[in-house]
């Protein structure tokens, strides 16, 4: 079998990451304080983060979706405004996203190598990982992946098609990503009936009229059809209920049909590139437990945010090699009974409440978060129980966070 080879290719054991847990969020104080969280956000380097994962998940996660860099050399800003005009990008407020810059595409595959091998180990033995990229690298990664699976692991070579503007003028307008689907091995999970979807019209048409359709092959026309290997969904751009300003953001749609094909309900899946928290959130949403990482505060933070409207309790770890931009500009509040009054402040992205601070571990139990359109963000938050000791964590609309009490 053909092995791609470069001259730094290598798989050295990485220093494992330091975890130090930053908060367990309980959303509108479901499970305060008692439930212990099964699901985590991981702020860190995705390579320190798995090493030391492996110690307790290794062989145990069912599913991995992975949408890493696309070796597209660019820098993605993130927008922060609220209710701005999606057509006039020269008004729009920005803050730093991430960026995808390299030397060339030896140090793409430095990072990109050691990173697909330990997800292989942490996925069980019926697990399956979902690899996004797309025309930059997509080739240099599925040889990766034979290498590491077995090219007979191969199971789907997926095409997300799309469409939009584009200044392409000399060639095809690119509009499609790749996502290679690897198993670990032949006994896989893959839910038919969860991803059916009905059949086209002209198809229910055909099949009414004529005995002779389908050269005597009768489909189940009311179960539906498995999709094919190619879907069409607009890109987030175009979904304005979904859009969080997270650049290269995936629509919840797609990551949903990853989710349902190859994981069941109370299963353990993982994104360690997360970006603003998509599959996390689908994952929150169809009953399954998530572990998700990424390397920057925006986009835990970002994903923190989308995550309270689930209600599933999780926590957020942070290596120690990571850091959150804070502030000290000045909150003030004020109590009456369970309810937290937010009395001076600037200008909020989100905050939230610890009723019984313990010096420790930030439990909160109470959030309040600014509209995704248009807004400010609300100023009183209701808690489950009566506060003892407060603590208040805020995060600015730049991204940095204050914390008093």
């Amino acid at each position: 079998m053909p092995i791609l080879t470069w001259p730094t290719k290598s798989l050295k054991v990485p220093a494992s990451a330091r975890l130090t847990t930053e908060a367990v969020i309980f959303p509108n104080g479901r499970g305060y304080p008692a439930e212990s969280p099964k699901n985590h956000l991981f702020l860190g380097d995705n390579l320190s983060v798995m090493a030391v994962l492996l110690k307790q998940y290794e062989g145990c996660l069912d599913l991995i979706y992975a949408d890493p860099p696309f070796f597209t050399n660019k820098h993605y800003p993130a927008r922060i405004g609220r209710g701005e005009d999606s057509r006039h990008p020269e008004d729009w407020q920005l803050a730093d996203g991430y960026a995808d810059h390299w030397i060339d595409v030896d140090s793409y595959l430095d990072f990109l190598y050691p990173r697909l091998h330990l997800m292989y180990q942490l996925l069980a033995p019926h697990g399956t990982l979902y690899l996004h990229l797309d025309w930059h690298a997509d080739a240099y990664a599925r040889l990766i992946l034979d290498e590491l699976f077995g090219r007979e692991r191969l199971l789907n070579e997926i095409i997300w098609t799309y469409h939009g503007p584009s200044p392409i003028r000399r060639a095809f307008n690119r509009k499609h990503d790749t996502i290679l689907v690897y198993t670990k091995s032949s006994s896989y999970i893959f839910n038919v009936d969860a991803v059916r979807e009905p059949y086209h019209p002209n198809t229910v048409k055909t099949f009414a009229s004529s005995p002779k359709a389908g050269f005597g092959k009768i489909p189940n026309l009311k179960q539906g059809k498995v999709p094919e290997d190619w879907w069409y969904y607009p890109v987030v751009a175009r979904l304005h209920n979904e859009r969080t300003g997270y650049p290269t953001q995936k629509p919840e749609a797609l990551l949903e049909r990853v989710l349902l094909a190859s994981s069941n309900a109370g299963g353990l899946v993982a994104d360690f590139f997360c970006g603003s928290g998509t599959f996390p959130l689908v994952a929150a949403r169809h009953g399954r437990h998530f572990l998700g990482c990424d390397a920057t505060w925006r986009a835990i933070h970002t994903a923190h945010s989308r995550l309270l409207t689930e209600g599933q309790p999780f926590t957020i770890q942070r290596d120690l090699q990571s850091s959150i931009p804070t502030s000290t500009a000045p909150l003030s509040t004020s109590i009456s009974g369970k309810t937290v009054t937010l009395k001076k402040h600037p200008a909020l992205d989100s905050w939230e409440v610890d009723p019984a601070w313990d010096g420790k571990i930030f439990r909160s139990a109470g959030q309040a978060q600014r509209p995704n359109r248009s807004g400010e963000v609300p100023e009183k938050i209701k808690l489950p129980v009566a506060p003892e000791k407060l603590r208040i964590r805020a995060v600015t609309v730049n991204g940095e966070q204050i914390e008093t009490g």
